[in-house]
């Protein structure tokens, strides 16, 4: 079963030095008090990039519950007890992609039943890999159909696993006090590898198929942006 619907890719830039305090608050208060409300909570990171900027996954089974699901917990006791604390930590929390899966069948496959109990260390497991592709326009037909028939299988071959992908929702943001990017065209896929050799390992084997490099690029507007993200000790979403 695909989780989820909706999609929300958070990149949150926080002050220096603050980035284990709200992956603590995030671990203990804030996974299962959301899911309880209906969100689902696939995956919390730190980028590897960037010292002061946490990226997490959030999904939602459709926009309408999503409104429901947030005004519920930005207006109920968890979030009021701890949002001080929360935004204490953040200079931005604005970065937010909000997707749907490409393809019926290219979300996540996870099983929900499993995660890391409260309390544990933050030894993370592997590596997660997001890609993000920008358009000038919605993404096409044209250019899913070109990802799952050429660039997923060479980028399976040469070692990136390919978990999901997602393009833009463009419905209009139904919880506005939470701001999200508008206006722009995403296409974004997620990999997972053991480690960062295995990764760097995998991108200088891609590099050499230049020809399939260059037709990637000639559908792009600009470079791609990739995460490097490893799993906070909670996340779902791991990297093996």
């Amino acid at each position: 079963m695909n989780c989820c619907p909706i999609l929300e890719l958070r990149q949150y830039s926080l002050h220096p030095g603050m980035r284990d305090g709200i992956i603590d608050l995030v671990d203990r208060e804030f996974v299962e008090s959301q899911e309880a409300l209906g969100m689902r909570i696939l995956g919390q990171f730190r980028d590897l990039d960037n010292s002061d900027r946490f990226v997490w996954l959030r999904g939602f089974p459709d926009m309408a519950r999503r409104a429901e699901a947030l005004q519920a917990f930005y207006g109920g006791p968890v979030w009021k007890a701890h949002r001080e604390a929360a935004n204490a930590t953040m200079i931005d929390s604005d970065n937010v992609l909000l997707l749907h899966p490409a393809r019926a069948n290219s979300g996540f496959q996870l099983d929900t039943s499993i995660r890391p109990a409260a309390g544990m260390s933050n030894s993370s497991e592997g590596l997660v890999i997001a890609t993000i592709y920008y358009f000038n326009a919605p993404v096409s037909a044209t250019f899913v159909d070109f990802f799952e028939r050429e660039l997923k299988p060479a980028l399976t071959e040469v070692g990136a696993p390919i978990l999901a992908y997602f393009v833009t929702e463009n419905s209009a943001n139904t919880f506005p006090a939470l701001p999200v990017r508008e206006g722009e065209q995403f296409f974004v896929w997620f990999s997972r590898f053991a480690n960062m050799t295995a990764y760097e390992g995998f991108d200088a084997a891609f590099t050499e198929r230049t020809e399939l490099a260059r037709e990637l690029t000639s559908r792009l507007r600009g470079l791609p942006e990739v995460l490097k993200l490893s799993p906070t000790a909670r996340s779902q979403l791991r990297g093996r």
